[in-house]
């Protein structure tokens, strides 16, 4: 069973109408509880968190929701994850979409050491189909051609640290890392729900 966090906004239809055609279980968390003490006793094999929306005020929910502690432990503990868009984003340790408060920066998740940052050019958001260049071994992408194109929607972009965890990059204005894979977490920046077969795919991919 698929858990898919609703935080209050995010692309959910697209998404649970992707892994009902793929014939995937899912269904929505009811609550942090869930997925607390990294989901010993949750009744999800795996959880999903689909996305469109702002750093700071997914962050704010998460936080007074409870979810962002549950998060984080579901991914210590080395549980399937998978984030889209947003859900690939609050992973980081902040993001330039949020500014700093009392000249403090709004912190997301923390998972993933490195920022988000804006595109530096004048043409954002990027929205369209993007070419995607895989690491070679990705698990995520997995029997899909090479350099396929995935469907973008985004005006800032992710800038870890190093590349260890990074598994694939896409370029608009800068060549960025687009795709994070480090053990049971995987996340994307494109929407494979709006990808058509490719994305798919990517998605029966990351549920086997």
């Amino acid at each position: 069973m698929i858990g898919v966090i609703d935080y209050g906004a995010g692309n959910l239809g697209s998404v649970m109408n992707a892994l009902k055609r793929l014939g995937l279980k899912s269904s929505f968390v009811k609550g942090p509880e869930e997925l607390a003490g990294g989901g010993a006793k949750a009744p999800y094999e795996k959880i999903l968190f689909p996305g469109d929306g702002h750093f700071a005020t997914a962050m704010a929910s998460l936080e007074k929701s409870g979810y962002a502690d549950a998060l984080r432990e579901w991914i210590r503990a080395d549980k399937p994850f998978l984030g889209i868009c947003i859900g690939l984003q609050l992973l980081f340790d902040s993001s330039e979409e949020a500014p700093p408060v009392d000249g403090k920066p709004i912190p997301g998740l923390g998972v993933i050491p490195g920022t988000v940052k804006r595109f530096p050019g004048r043409k954002v958001p990027q929205i369209g189909w993007n070419q995607t260049q895989a690491r070679s071994g990705s698990k995520l992408f997995r029997d899909l051609p090479e350099n396929s194109f995935f469907y973008y929607i985004h005006s800032y972009y992710t800038a870890p640290n190093d590349d260890s965890a990074a598994a694939a990059w896409a370029e608009y204005y800068v060549r960025y890392c687009s795709v994070i894979e480090r053990g049971a977490l995987a996340a994307v920046q494109f929407h494979p729900e709006k990808s058509g077969a490719l994305g798919l795919k990517l998605l029966e991919n990351w549920a086997k």
